[in-house]
């Protein structure tokens, strides 16, 4: 089989990614050519993953040059209403559609994730796996899609609120309240869990965006 250059897909996924990581912060300039070297892809695919990025408002003009765009207060507020809206629905719909095996990978992932409470990176990344395990378990690909174009702006916020010192054990404790509703079977339940916790981290954001609390090193 010939090899294959990368797709624009490819070049949107990997900025996305470096990004996410927090390769590229917000107000980091991202110059195309520097883009295309240190991604392996060509400059016409990352010109236009750059150009699908800033219709999606993940990058911003300064001047001539693009850069990492930065959520404020109120865009931060708007968004986690949004969230807490989309998941608690989501849960809700898992609660009643998901199948038995999608339920215990849910409750694998809990029990897992107990072992990298003092890991906040990887906590984070599995963090985003479980939510959108949910996602996934809610048999709905319409609101699965409203939920990623939320979560690639989630890419926005270069600190986790998971490295908030006690934040990850209640973290879990959230996640082992929404799985034990989607268990039960109990809609009600899972949605009002899964709003819970997304207030819970939003209130963690606040207070680390305020300096009133510090991310662990």
């Amino acid at each position: 089989m010939s090899d294959q250059k990368p797709t624009q897909k490819d070049a949107y996924s990997l900025i996305l990614d470096a990004i996410d990581a927090g390769i590229y912060r917000p107000g980091d300039r991202m110059v195309e050519n520097e883009l295309a070297d240190r991604l392996g892809v060509s400059r016409t695919p990352v010109r236009e993953a750059l150009q699908r990025l800033e219709t999606q408002r993940l990058l911003t003009r300064d001047g001539r040059s693009l850069v990492v765009a930065s959520l404020d207060h109120n865009q931060l507020a708007e968004l986690y209403a949004v969230r807490a809206q989309l998941e608690g629905l989501a849960a809700r719909l898992a609660a009643q559609h998901a199948a038995p095996e999608e339920v215990r990978v849910l409750r694998e992932m809990v029990e897992d994730d107990r072992a990298l409470i003092n890991d906040p990176a990887a906590l984070a990344r599995a963090n985003r796996r479980f939510h959108k395990q949910i996602h996934l378990a809610s048999h709905n690909r319409y609101l699965v899609q409203q939920l990623d174009l939320v979560h690639r702006t989630m890419a926005l916020m270069a600190t986790t609120s998971l490295a908030v010192e006690g934040r990850p054990e209640t973290a879990i404790a959230e996640h082992d309240a929404i799985v034990t509703a989607i268990e039960a079977h109990d809609g009600d339940a899972a949605d009002a869990a899964l709003r819970a916790h997304i207030s819970r981290a939003f209130e963690t954001r606040l207070r680390l965006d305020s300096g009133a609390v510090e991310p662990q090193s």
